[in-house]
């Protein structure tokens, strides 16, 4: 690496929403830790993000702007605009999301300098944009205990937050798998923290912009996206994640929500390959519940616990 490399690589994957990503780069310019690069990697069709970037290259001297000649869309874009950053640490910035104030980014650095972990996050703030309002986001302490413990909790709740909260050491490899649209940023926090130590700072640094025309908005609920990435990422990470009651709750709910009670309905929303003996007993248990108990919550809950303790000797690769 170069003796100028920069300590932090703020990567911004960008599309077209310039006015998002104006209120970004201003929450950038005003940062007082100063020893970052910007990279700004465009999957726009024209050239409103470039003039955007040219416009704010006299405030961030250290900003570089890449073109994407093919769009690359979510979350392949996400992984372009940090293999371009040079930064020992990759702080990625969704481009409808910004710094809190200009301490922001002095306290991931102070966090990075003192405790030498490789992955940190932060308490932040969910902006509605359409509502005017905001709501303080922070994880539960029990959950957070917990996944200290084990990182695989994270399906049954994702109690870190999107990836714009997050700073990660920048080791070049744990890119964003690619396969996976709604559990993209839990796949890699999971993949991350089987190895690194995780870091909270309970301040919040980030805004998170809430808004109808995000990629999640799209897919939440879409038992075509939805139903083939749960049965991948079980598949990825294994079925001993299983062995924990939260995990293994997350996937009794995951079963009743989509009304996944055979295997026919699995491959019709696109899942064919195979599905471990114990969630079909799952989908067995269920699809012989009636409806309105199913959907009680003390005797879902009840029925998942008394499938977790008379399967969980089942759960093997």
């Amino acid at each position: 690496m170069p003796a100028d490399r920069p300590y932090i690589s703020i990567c911004i994957p960008a599309y077209k929403r310039t006015e998002f990503l104006k209120r970004l780069l201003d929450s950038i310019a005003i940062q007082k830790f100063r020893d970052f690069e910007v990279i700004i990697s465009d999957d726009s069709p024209g050239d409103e993000v470039k003039s955007m970037a040219d416009h704010f290259s006299e405030h961030l001297p250290a900003l570089i702007y890449h073109r994407n000649t093919i769009p690359l869309g979510t979350p392949a874009n996400w992984n372009e605009a940090t293999r371009h950053g040079r930064g020992e640490w990759i702080k990625i910035m969704h481009d409808d999301d910004w710094f809190c104030g200009p301490d922001s980014l002095t306290k991931f650095a102070e966090a990075a300098r003192k405790t030498g972990d490789n992955f940190i996050f932060s308490s932040y703030f969910d902006v509605y944009l359409s509502k005017n309002k905001r709501k303080r986001i922070m994880p539960p302490t029990f959950r957070f205990r917990m996944l200290q413990k084990e990182p695989a909790i994270l399906i049954s709740k994702n109690i870190i937050g999107p990836p714009s909260v997050v700073m990660c050491k920048n080791d070049g490899n744990h890119p964003y798998d690619t396969r996976f649209k709604w559990l993209v940023d839990i796949d890699m926090y999971i993949c991350r923290l089987q190895q690194d130590k995780i870091v909270y700072l309970p301040e919040p640094l980030i805004n998170v912009g809430i808004g109808e025309d995000q990629v999640t908005s799209f897919v939440h609920g879409v038992p075509e996206v939805e139903v083939p990435e749960h049965f991948y990422f079980l598949k990825k990470h294994g079925v001993n994640q299983l062995k924990n009651i939260l995990v293994y709750d997350a996937w009794w709910r995951f079963v009743r929500n989509f009304r996944l009670f055979s295997k026919a309905i699995i491959e019709n929303y696109g899942y064919s390959a195979s599905v471990h003996p114990v969630i079909l007993s799952m989908i067995a248990w269920q699809k012989r519940m009636p409806g309105a108990l199913l959907r009680n919550g003390l005797f879902s809950k009840s029925a998942m616990f008394l499938h977790f303790v008379t399967h969980k000797k089942g759960l093997s690769e």
